[in-house]
């Protein structure tokens, strides 16, 4: 399994990523015998109401990755409406690729295959940056973002930021 060709893109990846850290996050294996498996920490972008926190997640990659993209699930404690409140992200790089037989999306905006955890990563941290209300996975604090942004939404982000460790 290992020498599977997305175990061997996963592992070219990690070294490009360890050669040249892009800002915002870093990545490494959850556990040195498993490509298949990341742990992430994002740090909340600049003038959000994020910036100061650590948050971290996991990325689980599917065994013919890249044709299918992963899962990212944060660790950390995250209020955000794009966030299910289990931790999983639900942003539109990752849905699954094709057609939204919802609508809601299109095919172009969902998984390719060139896509990389750079680029899953610097969408991650835009959407911290800049939420989705039309499509939330967290209802509640997607209401409390639209109706009360500085305050109720607010706090509860403080706290996420405050909290710097895992569940």
């Amino acid at each position: 399994e290992m020498t599977a060709p997305s175990a061997l893109f996963l592992r070219k990846q990690l070294a490009e990523l360890n050669k040249n850290p892009v800002e915002g996050f870093s990545a490494g294996l959850v556990d040195d015998d498993n490509i298949y498996r990341w742990e992430v920490v994002v740090m909340g972008p600049q003038d959000t109401l994020f910036e100061g926190g650590f948050f971290r997640a996991v990325l689980t990659f599917p065994s013919d990755y890249p044709l299918r993209p992963p899962k990212m699930k944060f660790t950390s404690q995250m209020w955000h409406p794009n966030v299910a409140k289990n931790g999983e992200v639900c942003i539109s790089i990752l849905h699954e690729p094709g057609e939204d037989k919802y609508g809601y999306e299109r095919p172009e905006e969902r998984w390719l295959p060139i896509h990389t955890v750079e680029t899953i990563m610097i969408s991650v941290i835009s959407m911290l940056a800049d939420p989705n209300g039309d499509s939330p996975a967290n209802v509640d604090a997607a209401k409390e973002w639209r109706e009360d942004p500085k305050g109720v939404f607010k706090r509860k982000v403080a706290r996420c930021v405050r909290r710097k460790t895992a569940f």
